[in-house]
């Protein structure tokens, strides 16, 4: 199976290093992906847009013949669920790391303080308890010392949405943070944050207790439990 990862705000592809040996050995074929805008610290993110992002990842899509699993952490799930609307005939999976689809019409995160265009890497006090598990004094260095700002209106476009055959495709969501119990009781309760989610026809939930960034704290349980979900059913 043909893999695109799709990393959260702040990074790039090798994020994905410690997790993809674990899919290669799976038999998978990886393409972790740098979104427009974070090759550097020194990238032009000047006027990038959400949609970018998104079409980023369709031309990917279109480069390879076959079906293509997508795989989005954090603020890359969103991107994943944009990419998979639009080209919903070639996408076999989505799996979201501790994110979810998000509805059409909102934003991934609008209220991130946006600094001369772009959104740095907050301080690590801005982040709650449950964000921060695992992720120890050096991985925190590690993460800092690579996180580029995103641009802006990655983070605050609205999303758009349009082909509701979205909703037939087979979603995993790889649950870090909040335990999956928790998924299923918002989504029961109609949470605004869980109602796209609720929507998808073939959902599994996973279990993968740590904090925001398995690809730093976990990432061979990480690469265990992409590999699980993109088993043929």
């Amino acid at each position: 199976m043909d893999v695109i990862l799709i990393p959260g705000f702040w990074l790039g592809a090798d994020s994905w290093r410690r997790v993809t040996p674990l899919l290669v050995e799976a038999g998978h074929r990886v393409h972790p992906l740098t979104l427009p805008g974070l090759e550097s610290a020194d990238a032009d993110r000047e006027g990038i847009t959400l949609q970018d992002h998104i079409d980023f990842v369709a031309r990917a899509i279109d480069g390879i013949a076959g079906p293509v699993a997508l795989v989005g952490h954090s603020g890359g799930g969103p991107v994943a669920w944009g990419a998979a609307d639009a080209r919903v005939d070639r996408v076999s999976r989505v799996v979201f790391v501790d994110a979810g689809p998000l509805v059409s019409g909102e934003s991934i995160n609008a209220a991130l303080p946006v600094v001369d265009g772009e959104v740095p890497l907050p301080a690590w006090s801005d982040f709650g308890d449950e964000d921060l598990v695992d992720l120890d004094d050096g991985l925190r260095a590690e993460f800092r010392a690579v996180a580029v700002p995103v641009p802006a209106r990655v983070a605050s476009d609205p999303l758009a949405l349009h082909d509701e055959r979205r909703y037939e495709l087979p979603v995993t969501v790889i649950a870090c943070e909040f335990p999956s119990s928790a998924l299923a009781e918002w989504m029961a309760a109609d949470a605004p944050f869980t109602r796209e989610l609720a929507r998808v026809r073939q959902r599994e939930l996973i279990d993968l207790p740590t904090g925001h960034w398995p690809q730093f704290t976990k990432p061979v349980q990480l690469g265990q439990a992409i590999s699980a979900a993109l088993r043929p059913s």
